[in-house]
């Protein structure tokens, strides 16, 4: 079980530390002035957009307007905090994975269903899509079985017992 929690958290890591680099620079453009961003990252966009046939990201829908916005101010910090957890092998690593697995899950379900209903997106786009559902079903797990074999201390001692009252 330690090497396959291993394995997990070295592919968990990769992840978040490319949606730590890649949020701020690539989704932000969805509602940020282009004026702030050097010219080859909106080229990369923009070929992304066309490449890919991706019409959420060429029309911007109000839908996928407000989960980028969730993305950049609760998921984004999320992605750092569990960069830094799984480095520094920190104990609340299980509840950052926990919350960004449920809020990232919750926002691809959404992306994916309109992506599916919506008889627009190729097989090509879908895969693009795919790998965050996985991520965050990964993260998700991660954050609720993490650690359910270990027993967690706190401290590096044991408390000291109190005295009766008479």
């Amino acid at each position: 079980m330690g090497l396959l929690c291993k394995l997990v958290d070295a592919a968990l890591f990769v992840f978040f530390l490319v949606i730590a680099i890649v949020a701020p620079l690539i989704d932000a453009q969805t509602f940020l002035p282009s004026h702030l961003f050097p010219p080859f990252l909106l080229d990369l966009k923009s070929w992304y957009a066309q490449e890919y046939g991706d019409y959420l990201i060429s029309e911007k829908p109000h839908f996928f307007v407000g989960i980028v916005w969730l993305e950049l101010i609760f998921q984004w910090p999320l992605a750092v905090a569990s960069v830094y957890g799984i480095a520094a092998g920190k104990s609340w690593l299980n509840t950052t994975c926990l919350l960004y697995g449920a809020s990232t899950l919750t926002s691809m379900v959404a992306i994916l269903s309109e992506l599916s209903l919506s008889n627009r997106a190729s097989d090509q786009l879908l895969t693009m899509y795919y790998p965050f559902l996985g991520f965050a079903i990964l993260a998700l797990l991660r954050g609720l079985l993490g650690n359910s074999g270990k027993n967690i201390t706190v401290g590096k001692r044991a408390a000291l017992p109190r005295k009766k009252r008479a």
